[in-house]
């Protein structure tokens, strides 16, 4: 194998760490400082069942003395706590590697333009998705044998588990995966049958959620524009190849390479033959280090990005007899039918589906229709997973703009907050509701008089008269963003840009939102990056303003970032669901 170029000659060592996450389990890692001046940092991700010890050999093998390392163990793994194999969700474990990001952004000085990910198996899926949903802008990503498609090798195995697991609960899965199926190196294959901190079980929900998130990666990897490397070993017995193979056609990414290695199993950086993978992974961090990060424009992706082109698909009527046209036909009298026992489908129906009373209507999740029947099929209207990501992403805003809120008054600026396109105001006043650190000042707007109404009757409700007041106002209208006085200081726009497929019109309003703030105030937006339910939506529901078939056109987060950074911010922090549905954003208003 490869050794340090390291003038000392010695192998590094690592230091030894600890880091907080989001709710508030302190992870172990290993951080290997550069001994040459500085060019970035290598954040590398163990396989399932190891842990960051198990990665060290490549520090020295990659031969790279100018970048720092870093590898945590990963939550239930090796010398971090939790149960054994267990995460509360593989959400969580995403969310895991946002937060290990931040802490070394924070704690290193660490620009996230000079950092490289490389993550092996299970763990470069959970890398995969972070990409895909929070769209860091990382010098590369590197990723070896991804495991988007386990190889269970009894029948059945998948709907066996899922019914087990809805049954009993939580319960854990003994890996069948010895040692000669990952590596024919006989010094690693003895390391790992000798590691007491292997963990040989992982939970049934990770093991389950794992294909959900990786068929979602898969089919919607156009999203990441990352500069990508994917390394395949051509022999592996524990993952399945074509995904990987699908996932590489489909990536955005302008710059990006595969490489199948003949012959290797499933560990492909601790195979017998490494030298081959760690050259190939060597060769691309330094080509990639070695210019200015790379600046993908996706402000056109309206127009010829592919979730354009899917739109587009979408809004095409289909032949009114061919067998999708009979079917859809059928969807949309199940909805008048349904609109007859359902309150919140008639609402929908009278509304628009997408209208702020019918979202707040959802929000108030409480089954109401037409006797015993008719509460039934609102429960399952009020259950489809997309009304449950809309409660979701209330939670994330009230929790970023509570943020934003303490950050404000941190810096001693007031809170003088702006919502531009309220609704029934319902986020926004449950936000404060305790009554402490309530803003200055709450201006609420909204271009539909029934919202306005009803947000002036909940204020009063609610005890905001004196800090709060609902007009009427247009939040695609520039000029009217512009004239607001006094500036605010944290503007929040949900749900709002999602209707409108434009860039154009979008970016119009969010420089009219940057207008109308002080620098250093703090936006609160949000973003569609992906839906299971588009068609059902385009196929049966209506919109709110001209009654026509809800046809969404998903933004990419890297595509909505970079609209929200062309209008002067800077993301600082953000939230998604557990089905990669909706994210909340909080960005900081630059200083000219």
């Amino acid at each position: 194998m490869s050794r340090s170029s390291d003038p000392s000659g010695e192998p590094r060592r690592a230091q030894e760490h600890h880091f907080t996450t989001h709710d508030g389990v302190e992870l172990f890692y290993r951080r290997w400082p550069a001994r040459a001046p500085r060019r970035g940092a290598v954040v590398m991700f163990h396989r399932g069942h190891e842990h960051s010890g198990r990665m060290a050999h490549l520090v020295d093998e990659l031969n790279l003395p100018e970048f720092d390392f870093y590898a945590w163990d990963a939550r239930g793994h090796g010398r971090s706590p939790g149960v054994r194999g267990f995460a509360p969700s593989i959400s969580h474990s995403i969310r895991d590697v946002q937060t290990f990001i931040q802490h070394i952004q924070q704690t290193d000085g660490m620009a996230q333009e000079d950092i490289a990910v490389l993550a092996q198996s299970l763990s470069a899926v959970i890398a995969a998705a972070w990409v895909h949903d929070y769209a860091p802008r990382l010098r590369c990503l590197l990723l070896a044998s991804p495991a988007f498609s386990v190889r269970l090798y009894v029948p059945l195995a998948r709907p066996g588990l899922k019914l087990l697991h809805a049954l009993r609960g939580s319960f854990f899965v003994h890996s069948y995966v010895r040692s000669t199926l990952l590596t024919r190196d006989p010094a690693r294959q003895k390391s790992f049958d000798s590691d007491p901190l292997i963990t040989r079980a992982i939970s049934v929900n990770i093991l389950l959620e794992l294909y959900d998130l990786a068929s979602r990666v898969v089919d919607d990897a156009q999203a990441i524009v990352v500069p990508t490397q994917l390394l395949i070993s051509g022999k592996d017995w524990v993952v399945r190849l074509p995904p990987q193979h699908r996932f590489f056609d489909r990536l955005g990414a302008a710059v990006k390479e595969k490489h199948v290695l003949d012959g290797f199993l499933h560990d492909t950086l601790g195979e017998l033959e490494r030298d081959k993978a760690i050259s190939l992974a060597r060769d691309f961090l330094s080509r990639m280090f070695s210019t200015p990060p790379p600046r993908v424009d996706l402000s056109d992706a309206d127009r010829q990005g592919y979730t354009a082109a899917e739109a587009v698909a979408l809004a095409r009527p289909l032949a009114m007899l061919s067998p999708r046209g009979i079917y859809w036909a059928i969807g949309r009298l199940g909805i008048r039918i349904g609109g007859w026992m359902s309150l919140g489908i008639r609402l929908g129906r009278e509304t628009g589906f997408d209208s702020g009373s019918s979202l707040d209507y959802v929000y108030r999740n409480r089954p109401q229709g037409r006797g015993p029947i008719g509460r039934f099929v609102d429960r399952q209207y009020l259950s489809a997973i997309g009304w449950r990501g809309i409660r979701r992403r209330k939670l994330h805003l009230e929790e970023l703009l509570r943020l934003g809120a303490q950050r404000l008054r941190a810096s001693g600026q007031p809170v003088r907050l702006l919502d531009i396109a309220a609704g029934g105001a319902r986020y926004v006043l449950d936000a404060f509701a305790d009554g402490e650190d309530r803003p200055e000042a709450i201006l609420l707007w909204d271009c539909d008089e029934k919202s306005v109404r009803r947000g002036r009757e909940r204020i009063a409700e609610r005890g905001f008269e004196d800090i709060a007041r609902f007009e009427s106002g247009d939040a695609l209208d520039r000029d009217s963003l512009v004239s607001l006085e006094p500036k605010h200081t944290l503007v929040v726009a949900s749900g709002l840009y999602e209707l409108y497929s434009d860039n154009t019109r979008v970016s119009r309003s969010l420089a009219g939102v940057a207008a109308a703030m002080e620098p250093g105030g703090y936006f609160v937006y949000t973003c569609q990056p992906w839906h299971p339910q588009l068609e059902v939506i385009a196929r049966t529901l209506t919109r709110q303003r001209d009654g026509a078939p809800w046809v969404m056109r998903r933004r990419s987060q890297a595509e909505m970032d970079q609209l929200v950074g062309d209008a002067g911010f800077e993301k600082v922090d953000q939230r998604i669901d557990p089905w990669g549905i909706f994210t909340v954003s909080l960005a900081r208003r630059l200083v000219a």
